[in-house]
């Protein structure tokens, strides 16, 4: 019953920019803390972003700091994240997190030329 399904992911240039969306249904969206996480080929998953369940406090991890940026809309029950200036250190499958309770399936981004 509870889904995160994340999309938006493919294949961008270094330098380009990537929208992703994770749509969630069958829990109160709107009450959780929400999450992006990234793991890439052989590597541990990592922490990408936090926003707040209101949307008003984000957080990122040093890596993305200053070129990701994570959103919400509560009355779609949808999370956002905006890819800017892209590495390709940035390769990843990214995965949408209801904190402490429920993960997506993924989606992948790579960055290439």
């Amino acid at each position: 019953q509870v889904q995160l399904v994340e999309s938006g992911g493919g294949l961008v240039q270094p330098g380009g920019s990537l929208r992703l969306s994770c749509a969630a249904s069958g829990f109160t969206f709107s009450t959780y803390v929400m999450k992006w996480f990234r793991q890439a080929a052989g590597k541990e998953r990592e922490w990408v972003a936090t926003i707040t369940a209101g949307g008003a406090t984000t957080d990122y991890a040093a890596s993305v700091k200053g070129r990701f940026s994570i959103s919400r809309d509560n009355a779609k029950n949808t999370l956002f994240l905006q890819m800017n200036s892209l590495k390709p250190e940035d390769t990843a499958v990214y995965y949408c997190r209801a904190s402490n309770r429920y993960w997506g399936q993924g989606t992948q981004v790579t960055v290439s030329s």
